[in-house]
């Protein structure tokens, strides 16, 4: 039996670029012997009754690997999706960043081919669930692999909340809200508020307070088995959300309480051999040239 024989193919967007590349990637997967599924919404931009469509009830049996044709939102729509299904996830990217759909298409033959072949690196990252508790009932949840933000809505007003961590009172604040990210989240969201870049195998979860209405507020890193505790202040003028990954919204009401923790168990993602977070962070993020290439420009 071959290494990843049953694979699962899932695009979301229905670009021109993507679904090319879709239709490249499974007639390379079943040019390799591999047998190819697509999920239903795939299937209808595919177009191809040859390829059979998975049930998520039956996927966890079935399948060795999903590779996700897309952007960063497409992987973590699929990794919501498919958290609790314990299957390993490839990204091939058609978005614009990367940072987690890191197969480029020029290299798509190449690159898959070497994973098939056993060439690949794996690395978990673990999601964070949020539920909202009224009362003492949960009246809305949701998963993330980036971030959890609590924000005003569309709102311009300031929100209050009080902030618990393992059940110890940090702080109260007033400010536009706080990210709430996993160290994979760290190069999204939270970065842009001036939060810290974790390596994404850290167990760790940043607290990212965003434009707080003090000058002693700062990003708070704790240890990623953390029990979060965000509770809705009461004098508010507004109905604050908890974002999950920017794509699922749950509104609250004043005297909420939003617990956030880790979930188990972890996120399966494969890369290729030549995956470097730190090579990705330098092409992503524009971070300056080795002394060597500068020295190199210098002398030209």
């Amino acid at each position: 039996m071959k290494r990843f024989q049953n694979i699962a193919v899932v695009a979301r967007l229905r670009q021109a670029e993507v679904v090319d590349s879709l239709r490249r990637l499974v007639d390379f997967l079943k040019a390799d012997g591999r047998s190819v599924y697509v999920e239903k919404q795939t299937s209808e931009s595919l177009n191809d009754p040859t390829v059979p469509v998975v049930s998520r009830s039956s996927a966890a049996q079935m399948l060795d690997l999903v590779i996700v044709v897309g952007g960063d939102g497409s992987m973590l729509s699929a990794a919501r999706a498919l958290a609790d299904l314990d299957v390993p996830l490839l990204g091939l990217n058609r978005g614009r960043l990367g940072f987690l759909t890191d197969i480029h298409p020029e290299d798509m033959e190449q690159s898959i081919g070497q994973v098939l072949n056993g060439e690949y690196e794996a690395t978990e990252r673990f999601l964070l669930e949020m539920s909202v508790e009224r009362n003492g009932e949960i009246i809305g949840s949701g998963l993330a692999l980036n971030d959890l933000v609590i924000h005003p809505g569309k709102s311009v007003r300031m929100m209050e909340f009080e902030l618990y961590i393992d059940g110890h009172f940090v702080y109260s604040q007033r400010s536009d809200g706080l990210i709430v990210s996993t160290p994979t989240g760290s190069t999204a969201y939270a970065l842009s508020a001036g939060g810290p870049i974790m390596t994404p195998e850290l167990n760790a979860i940043v607290l990212v307070p965003m434009n707080a209405h003090t000058l002693a507020s700062r990003p708070i890193v704790v240890g990623g088995d953390s029990q979060i505790d965000v509770l809705v202040g009461t004098r508010n003028e507004l109905h604050p959300f908890v974002t999950c990954d920017g794509q699922v919204d749950v509104c609250t009401e004043l005297g909420d309480t939003i617990k956030i923790s880790r979930r188990e168990p972890p996120l399966r993602l494969i890369h290729p051999r030549s995956h470097d977070f730190y090579g990705t962070c330098r092409s992503k993020l524009d971070w300056g040239k080795r002394l060597d290439s500068l020295r190199d420009d210098l002398e030209e």
